[in-house]
């Protein structure tokens, strides 16, 4: 989806992965609430065996799972995803089986659990679900985490160059009614549920709206604005950007700071009317046999310098309290969206699952309005 990253972002950042060990023995770190009974298991199995997981490509520092590994003793296997799409569809083919931990975004979390294929988080194995935010704990794809783990968060937004622009591009409308010198020099978003939110967004509609007379209505908008564009682009936007290709582009908050590590006078704005909370997130399977390993992994994750980590190194938020406190604040200085508050955030509407219905209405009219 939006998770190319390339080596030489950790170099330039210089972040380091602390080994930190999984089942700490520190009392305080404990959550002062207990895993409830629907989650809770009698004791954890012990540690080892094989740990498949499939992420992004480069969405976690390469030495993390090394890392993991020593501490643990479990071996970990690291498949690549390209899209949700693409991890759902293996998931489906083989019937939930194959993989024992997958990253994919929250709305994707319900029709898992829909489908047999999630296991309920047994948070007594995960003491650092304590570092999340009150706010990710409450998120509305899983309230209260029962079957999946924020991993990164974030919004979607504008970036453009303040050099080619004499003022801040602050409505979705700027792509139907593209300021001086940026008419054909703009791209969009083409994924699917972030195709239409720049038109949904001005109509006044929600990210999630089902509607058909909403949709057609998103649709003609984005055909107008289709006519001012460069491209739809999802993942060398940040790229034409940087190169004076492009002089604005509707990007993934963490995707402009790619962006930003080419050029400094690129910037990011939300637009007045508002836009998305997103969050990528971490799901057991049912099916895996090695689930204690799999809480392990995420516990590990979840700890402060190692999830610290992970935020330096693909530019994003991620939703750990003290982890997200303890960046150094000449790295948010130089890359501000990693400042956004849990408050910011919330601000924006979350992406939720559509539904089959939904769903396919969205497939259909995206299909549509990039084929004419």
């Amino acid at each position: 989806m939006r998770h190319t990253r390339f080596l030489r972002f950790a170099a330039l950042l210089g972040a380091t992965v602390l080994v930190m060990s999984a089942c700490s023995d520190d009392e305080t770190s404990s959550p002062a609430d207990t895993a409830s009974e629907t989650t809770a298991s009698a004791s954890p199995e012990p540690l080892g065996g094989t740990l498949v997981i499939s992420n992004w490509d480069a969405y976690m520092p390469d030495d993390l799972i090394a890392n993991f590994e020593e501490e643990t003793g479990v071996t970990v296997e690291l498949a690549i995803h390209t899209t949700n799409e693409d991890i759902m569809g293996k998931l489906q083919a083989s019937n939930g089986t194959g993989f024992d931990l997958v990253f994919v975004s929250g709305q994707f979390v319900q029709p898992l659990v829909d489908l047999g294929y999630a296991a309920a988080i047994d948070q007594s194995q995960i003491p650092n679900l304590a570092n999340l935010y009150p706010e990710a704990t409450q998120l509305a794809y899983d309230p209260g985490n029962t079957h999946s783990v924020p991993y990164t968060w974030g919004t979607t937004g504008i970036c453009y160059r303040t050099d080619l622009l004499d003022e801040v591009p602050s409505s979705w409308e700027v792509f139907r009614s593209p300021p001086a010198g940026a008419e054909g020099k703009m791209t969009m978003l083409g994924t699917d549920r972030w195709l239409l939110q720049p038109a949904l967004l001005s109509l006044g509609y929600s990210v999630n709206a089902t509607d058909q007379a909403q949709l057609d209505e998103a649709a003609a908008w984005t055909q107008e604005a289709k006519g001012n564009l460069l491209a739809f682009d999802d993942t060398t936007f940040y790229s034409k950007l940087a190169a004076g290709e492009a002089s604005l582009v509707h990007a993934w908050d963490g995707w402009c700071e790619y962006g930003r590590l080419e050029n400094p006078k690129i910037d990011f704005v939300v637009p007045d009317e508002g836009s998305d909370l997103w969050a990528d997130t971490m799901v057991v399977m049912e099916s895996s046999e090695n689930k204690a390993a799999a809480h392990a992994f995420i516990d590990y994750v979840l700890s402060e310098e190692v999830h610290r980590s992970v935020s330096e190194f693909v530019l994003y938020k991620v939703p750990n309290q003290p982890a997200t406190e303890g960046i150094d604040p000449a790295v948010v200085k130089d890359f501000p969206t990693l400042g956004i508050t849990p408050a910011e955030l919330m601000e924006g509407e979350e992406i939720l699952d559509l539904g089959a219905d939904g769903t396919q209405a969205w497939t259909e009219t995206v299909t549509e309005v990039k084929a004419a």
